[in-house]
């Protein structure tokens, strides 16, 4: 009885206090719903105002619905399985970075712009205006894949953004503009360095699309390709600007529609004649300089010989060291081995001076046999001393010179009266009359006939040599 009685006084209290916990819930929901969705409105009315007054927040939007972006496959070219698109292109060259001889290559920087239409991207235009765009809309979108073709290295400026603008007008016509600075292979031929004449040329082509899916073409034909006026390099002089146009075949995928930068380069030649041409001219007219002094003075002839012999050794080093190993002669190679065969010559001329010098004293020698033993060992004494043959006449002269003054200063010694009046000092005054002409009567006659036939073979070989190659 007394349980039976406590569960009825418990189901009543609950049943008593159930109705208004669920009247507390249902009170407490619609005001949790009101705070929510006032807090929405709230959001939403900031989230407006903001977009009213950064309109970029919305322009992604505007563009990609204006272009239709998103409702194209532009992973195709334009026209896909018809007509080939016809890309026009325009070039304006900024500058020509630098010319190597030894690498065969040039670099240039220069403005690549592309003219196609892609009836995609037409958007509706009351004012019929264009819309620019950088380099963030290119990967969405189909470009011309044009590359150089026999380029080194090559790469789009990207300070203080990657250097690409994209033009968009209303009916289609895409203007796609890039600045570029490409190192390519330049064909050299220096059979006539340095005074030669060299035609470079960049080449453009697509790299996935034939003939049959692309066609380039220059926009504005040969006004296409434009320069800077303001263009100049240190070594080269630039002739000459032209566009071009042909064809190129490959064997696996065909014939592909190629354009080239034509530029004609002519060498300052001003450069090499002092730092090459004027030095070797120098040293053969140095190496002449033997030919006037006496065949008896050995090592003023043969360390003047050497010295130019070594000298046009180290011009030719130089000049090879700068340039390509080419497996054919040019012309600097010419003038410097002309130039070096001539100073070797000149000492090749004392040689021959020296030992029929040698052979005519020995037969004097022996012709006459008026010298004495004593006389023949002082001779070879002074010869290896002084390096320098000795006449016999002369010797003897100046042998018997000798021996005055020493008796000379012997009776002025014991005598103390002074010697100025001497038959000694008269002859040598009289001798130093005549140096001029016993330099002149003992010079062989291989050097009179050098001092003549060196300079006129040497200038003939200078009137053909540049009569030739300019």
């Amino acid at each position: 009885m007394i349980l039976a009685s406590l569960l009825v006084v418990f189901t009543c209290i609950w049943i008593t206090l159930t109705p208004n916990a669920f009247a507390a819930a249902e009170i407490k929901k619609p005001h949790q719903c009101c705070s929510s969705s006032m807090k929405w409105t709230r959001y939403s009315k900031q989230e407006t105002r903001m977009r009213k007054d950064d309109s970029t927040k919305v322009w992604p939007l505007k563009y990609k619905q204006l272009l239709h972006i998103e409702d194209h496959d532009f992973a195709m070219r334009p026209g896909f399985g018809g007509s080939p698109v016809p890309v026009g292109i325009d070039v304006q060259v900024e500058s020509i970075d630098s010319i190597s001889e030894v690498n065969m290559d040039f670099t240039m920087t220069f403005y690549l712009r592309h003219y196609w239409k892609d009836e995609r991207l037409s958007f509706p235009s009351k004012t019929n205006k264009s819309m620019t765009f950088d380099h963030r809309l290119i990967k969405k979108i189909w470009v011309p894949d044009i590359f150089f073709v026999h380029s080194k290295r090559s790469f789009i400026h990207d300070t203080t953004m990657e250097n690409i603008m994209l033009r968009v007008h209303p009916d289609g016509n895409v203007l796609f503009s890039v600045r570029i600075t490409v190192s390519a292979m330049c064909f050299m031929d220096f059979s006539r360095f340095p005074l030669d004449t060299q035609n470079c040329s960049l080449e453009l082509e697509s790299y996935a699309y034939n003939e049959e899916d692309l066609m380039l073409y220059w926009k504005h034909g040969n006004k296409s390709l434009n320069t800077d006026e303001h263009i100049s390099l240190s070594q080269f002089f630039i002739e000459e600007f032209s566009a071009s146009s042909g064809f190129a075949f490959y064997s696996s995928t065909g014939w592909y529609n190629r354009l080239f930068i034509n530029f004609v380069l002519r060498r300052h030649i001003f450069f090499f004649v002092l730092q090459t041409y004027f030095p070797a001219m120098l040293m053969v007219m140095l190496s002449w300089v033997s030919f006037w002094i006496d065949r008896r003075a050995v090592p003023a002839r043969v360390s003047l010989g050497i010295t130019t012999v070594l000298t046009m050794s180290t011009i030719l080093s130089g000049v090879s060291a700068s340039m390509p190993q080419a497996s054919y002669i040019k012309a600097v190679d010419v003038y410097l081995w002309v130039s070096s065969l001539f100073v070797f010559l000149s000492v090749i001329e004392y040689a021959a001076v020296n030992y029929l010098t040698t052979v005519e004293e020995r037969k004097r020698l022996k012709k006459t046999g008026k010298i004495s033993g004593i006389y023949n060992i002082d001779a070879a004494r002074a010869m290896a001393f002084d390096g320098c043959y000795h006449d016999s006449k002369t010797d003897m002269d100046q042998t018997s010179f000798s021996l005055h003054s020493e008796e000379d200063s012997m009776q002025g010694r014991f005598t103390g009266s002074p010697s100025i009046d001497s038959p000694w000092i008269k002859r040598r005054k009289s001798l130093r009359g005549h140096v001029g002409r016993i330099i002149v009567e003992n010079n062989h006659v291989i050097d009179s006939y050098s001092r003549i036939l060196f300079p006129i073979v040497y200038i003939t070989f200078n009137l053909i040599y540049w009569g030739i190659y300019v």
